[in-house]
């Protein structure tokens, strides 16, 4: 499987597996995902695991969608692809439920949101952002059905591998949660994207890329990979700000995503590739505003190493490694 999906996107010359590529092939059209903001909170903000939410977070940094007044679903989803349709030649899109916990709910909520977007003609499948201690069997049992018939893709956070780092976020779960929802998620017919953050403070380059390998070993289906940066208002931003957390440097992050890329699988889609905020939300690294800079870095560093995603992990070059085994 790894060899046809590497063929496949190498052929297009491509240096990693891009979301937008595949989607593309699936549905033989761009599509675009559509941010929707159903209302919901999270087990660590509401004082059922933590409270204050982790340390880096303000969903208005992040979701479009938050930083407007919430209307209904199909409100939202029509200024939406507006908006998207005044960017982009895209006539068909995926109805994103992003900011919050989007499974933190009762189940008959939850069908009737989920419902509601698939009914617009012009969405062909669903994202949903969510915490890997938040999808009990239920919910679950939902996200199965509805795979049945559309698609869709569940992105949990994992954000690290590393407890004392989820510990230091205020996640209020350790990564074996994250193993638990995997192993439940397994054969329901959705795919399972996970969220991933490098630099996150007292992570070493080695800790970064035992993530890296983590993913692999649990065979995740598509994965994010964010910069961690600072918004205003948050604990985070007030460590950067008195300089007791010190944010990656653009090349050194640009250096360290080509090792986390060179070390996926071939067959892990790569949604994400830096993260940012409106400058009006941003503490920093200013650089990550810079995305066609930032780009740009990416495609000389992988050009300058003549590398492409998991090519470290098929065993290529003279820094490669044995791959992992696969979970079944």
């Amino acid at each position: 499987m790894a060899a046809t999906c590497l063929s496949d996107w190498r052929a297009a010359g491509l240096r990693y597996n891009a979301l937008n590529y595949y989607l593309r092939q699936r549905f033989g059209q761009r599509v675009q995902k559509v941010s929707l903001d159903a209302g919901f909170t999270c087990p660590n903000v509401d004082g059922t695991v933590a409270t204050g939410g982790c340390v880096f977070c303000d969903n208005r940094s992040f979701s479009p969608s938050r930083r407007f007044p919430r209307r209904s679903i199909l409100a939202q989803l029509e200024e939406g692809i507006r908006r998207l349709k005044w960017r982009y030649d895209v006539d068909r899109f995926l109805a994103y439920f992003q900011p919050a916990t989007n499974t933190y709910g009762r189940v008959d909520r939850l069908r009737a949101l989920y419902t509601e977007a698939l009914e617009h003609p012009k969405v062909v499948g669903m994202a949903i952002g969510t915490r890997p201690d938040c999808v009990p069997d239920d919910v679950l049992a939902l996200l199965e059905e509805i795979a049945g018939r559309t698609y869709l893709s569940v992105e949990y956070g994992l954000q690290t591998i590393h407890d004392r780092t989820l510990d230091w976020m205020n996640r209020g779960h350790h990564h074996d949660a994250f193993i638990d929802a995997m192993g439940r998620s397994r054969r329901r017919g959705f795919e399972i994207c996970a969220h991933v953050i490098l630099g996150l403070p007292g992570e070493s380059h080695a800790d970064m890329m035992a993530t890296a390998r983590e993913i692999g070993r649990l065979a995740i289906d598509s994965v994010k990979i964010h910069n961690l940066y600072a918004v205003h208002g948050t604990p985070l931003a007030e460590w950067v700000r008195e300089g007791s957390v010190t944010l990656m440097d653009r090349d050194r992050y640009v250096e360290t995503l080509i090792d986390f890329l060179e070390l996926l699988p071939a067959s892990c889609r790569v949604e994400r590739t830096s993260g940012e905020a409106p400058p009006d939300y941003l503490e920093g690294p200013a650089w990550c505003l810079d995305k066609p800079g930032l780009r740009a870095a990416i495609d000389a560093e992988f050009a300058r190493r003549d590398t492409w995603q998991g090519r470290r992990q098929l065993g290529v070059g003279p820094d490669s490694r044995t791959p992992v085994d696969r979970l079944s």
